[in-house]
């Protein structure tokens, strides 16, 4: 045992934000830090809806059930965005059914009072069968606080609307990229993160690895209006959507080491963003993968390996979903740090890699050792202080299925983790 792993914790002696949350990770923010308070929101074991908010200076914990036993489902849990005058909304859905919902705070930052649950009207019949999945919020200043939601509508397709009015009303759903003649099966996966002024970085797969046996991963940027390349390049402009994945930027090639799935994009402080993803050679064999736009092309590179699918599977069952990594998420405040879920010993712990040379390589420093149970799905608290929690993860004493579990969720705070 090495010095970094004696000072390394087992998962379960990490404080709770709470002892019953459980998250995906294709619905973000799931947590976010402001005015001495860290708030984050996740799905009861019973198929509840809540939002908590940790206070940093007293340790105190509060929560609020924004909907109760809406679906036992880890697809359903919030995005939360601060609005400009401070209340916090919370969008989240039934997974692949009804309307996407949307809750805001009375008052800044204040948890204890909402105002009532509304159905957003992104229904479009001429999609198909009804169905949002996943929300991803982004306010940009630069468009006077336009705030747009991005989903997973009826047809699979990665959709947006957006809101000129902090969510009041808004605009007809819009499909961002799809496939010429790609069928309902084609489900492209997306993540997105935004500069909060006027640019939205996407990163996107063909589809679940499960159904495209050469999965990859690729790049578009929003800004100002139009859509580019990574190099700049001139897409289109909202009127010219949905955009073919072939003509944006192709970061892997799943026909090279594996079908691909994709875990966090950021931005470097110079603007070039940086994806973490997963590439699946087998089933059993995951590996972390990292990738740079170096102002001329995108360099890879191997993280580790990260072993196979982390749901418990049933003794004698085949595993539903095995392309469940344990997961990874990047630190957005330092792109050249991220965090990986990974087995060791036999169980999934914690580790922290960093880059000293932009992403080439990598050196490793456990956050959790000798755990119980696995330790799965990091994500690092966007705007996180000094004073409050840094990281959370889950701690799975159960998942079986993303309707099958019972994890909590822990907190490391960044003392622990620098």
């Amino acid at each position: 045992m090495s010095a970094l792993d004696k000072n390394a914790l087992p998962g379960e002696s990490f404080p709770n934000f709470t002892a019953d949350g459980t998250w995906c990770w294709f619905s973000d923010p799931r947590a976010l830090a402001r005015n001495g308070t860290t708030y984050a929101g996740w799905m009861k074991s019973d198929g509840s809806v809540i939002v908590g908010a940790w206070e940093h200076a007293t340790g105190k914990i509060i929560t609020h059930n924004l909907h109760p036993r809406l679906e036992r489902d880890d697809h359903d849990n919030p995005a939360l965005i601060f609005l400009p005058d401070g209340r916090l909304a919370a969008f989240y859905s039934l997974h692949a059914k009804g309307d996407m919902r949307l809750r805001i705070t009375t008052r800044p930052a204040d948890i204890s009072d909402w105002q009532p649950e509304r159905s957003l009207g992104f229904h479009d019949p001429k999609r198909g069968r009804q169905g949002t999945t996943y929300a991803n919020p982004v306010v940009l200043s630069d468009e006077d606080n336009a705030l747009y939601v991005f989903w997973r509508a009826a047809d699979f397709k990665p959709t947006f609307a957006i809101s000129r009015d902090l969510g009041k009303t808004w605009s007809a759903p819009q499909t961002l990229v799809t496939r010429p003649g790609a069928n309902a099966i084609n489900r492209p996966y997306l993540k997105l993160y935004s500069d909060g002024k006027g640019r939205i970085d996407f990163v996107f797969t063909d589809g679940h690895p499960r159904n495209e046996p050469t999965n990859s991963v690729y790049y578009l940027r929003y800004e100002h209006g139009a859509f580019f390349k990574a190099d700049g390049t001139r897409l289109g402009e909202m009127k010219d959507l949905p955009l073919d994945p072939a003509r944006c930027d192709c970061v892997y090639s799943g026909t090279n080491d594996g079908r691909a799935w994709i875990w966090d994009i950021a931005t470097t402080a110079d603007g070039q963003p940086v994806i973490a993803f997963t590439r699946h050679p087998t089933e059993e064999d995951h590996r972390y993968a990292y990738a740079r736009w170096d102002g001329k092309a995108w360099a890879l590179s191997e993280i580790c390996p990260a072993g196979k699918w982390f749901p418990q599977t049933p003794s004698g069952t085949k595993e539903r979903e095995p392309h469940y990594s344990g997961g990874m998420a990047l630190d957005h405040a330092s792109p050249f740090t991220l965090y990986t879920s990974r087995r060791i010993e036999g169980v999934f712990e914690i580790e922290k890699w960093q880059s000293a040379d932009a992403g080439k390589t990598w050196t490793a420093r456990p956050v959790t050792a000798h755990s119980d149970h696995d330790n799965v799905r990091p994500f690092v608290v966007r705007n996180a202080a000094s004073d409050g929690p840094a990281l959370l993860w889950m701690n799975s004493e159960h998942y079986v299925h993303y309707t099958d579990y019972h994890t909590t969720i822990k907190a490391a705070g960044k003392s622990s983790v620098t």
